[in-house]
């Protein structure tokens, strides 16, 4: 009954199931690993002390960023040169925005410092001025941003002096030296009292170490796919099941083989008589009188060739 599944048709849409549904358990369980390794990041984040309580390093020793040296203390050591506020950034609730001043070291090369965070709006803010001379700052280390990060502005369009994204591929554009791939964000305010009216901006966490929204997307994935191959197995039987009744049918004597064959159904019924149109009157009847003789025939024996009677 099931050699109908060796049949051309049948090959194609069983290769169909057999290549779909280790795909979709595959990638089923590719984001239950994804997700996994999100938890374990996140104990194991929860398990170690707070990176900002940790020994400051100096800036080279504790680059590139990674999940293990965001948040540690950096030191640097530079002359303050260019400042760009950064618009958009909430603080305690309140919108505001970034005061971030390139670090000239000695190597060249600038580290973005972020020295505090200013309530209103950014254009036409008055900020406070940045250290004069050679400073050493001890700040909270943090990746580049991208697109992806809480506040950013990627869309552009903003005033001269200002930048929404935190990232060396965007200050190089800016500044005519090289950028460090990093930045720093002051922990306290700053010295002498010119960033006092500024309030220091927390490091935030590493970008996929926490259970974040996109840790249960990926969780939500795992399900999915996993449904997809389950929708997959269970439309095969399905299709198998209605071939194999339709076959038995057939052998039954229930369906006919060949659809040509198949008996006539009845005649559809006649559609009504058209009415006839109104009989026409009869006249008065004629009154009956004594009933004329019958004419008799000419070639009768009873009569001669000139008709006359023969007695």
């Amino acid at each position: 009954m099931y050699r109908f599944l060796l049949t051309p048709r049948w090959w194609g849409i069983n290769l169909f199931v057999v290549l779909a549904i280790p795909f979709c358990v595959f990638m089923g369980t590719w984001q239950l690993g994804r997700f996994e390794d999100r938890v374990q990041s996140h104990e194991q984040a929860e398990k170690q002390p707070d990176p900002s309580t940790r020994a400051a390093k100096p800036l080279d020793e504790l680059l590139p960023v990674d999940k293990v040296t965001s948040g540690r203390p950096a030191v640097a050591t530079g002359t303050y040169a260019d400042q760009f506020l950064v618009p958009g950034r909430k603080l305690d609730d309140r919108q505001g925005f970034y005061v971030l001043n390139m670090l000239r070291t000695d190597s060249g090369k600038a580290l973005p410092v972020v020295r505090g965070w200013l309530p209103g709006s950014a254009t036409g803010a008055r900020v406070p001025a940045a250290p004069e001379g050679e400073v050493t700052v001890t700040g909270d280390l943090q990746a580049s941003e991208n697109s992806r990060s809480d506040g950013v502005n990627a869309r552009g369009g903003l005033p001269g002096g200002q930048v929404g994204m935190i990232s060396a591929a965007t200050l190089v554009n800016l500044v005519p030296y090289d950028v460090y791939d990093a930045w720093v964000t002051l922990p306290e305010a700053e010295a002498g009292g010119t960033g006092g009216a500024m309030k220091p901006v927390p490091a935030a966490a590493p970008e996929g170490s926490g259970l974040d929204l996109k840790a249960f997307q990926n969780l939500g994935y795992t399900g999915e796919w996993f449904v997809f191959a389950g929708f997959v197995l269970f439309m095969w039987f399905r299709l198998v099941r209605r071939e194999a009744e339709a076959l038995r049918d057939i052998e039954l004597g229930l369906v006919p083989e060949d659809p040509a064959a198949a008996p006539e159904g009845p005649a559809a019924p006649e559609g009504p008589a058209a009415p006839e149109g109104p009989a026409a009157p009869e006249g008065p009847a004629a009154p009956e009188g004594p009933a004329a003789p019958a004419p008799e025939d000419p070639a009768s024996p009873d009569r001669d060739v000139a008709g006359t009677p023969v007695p």
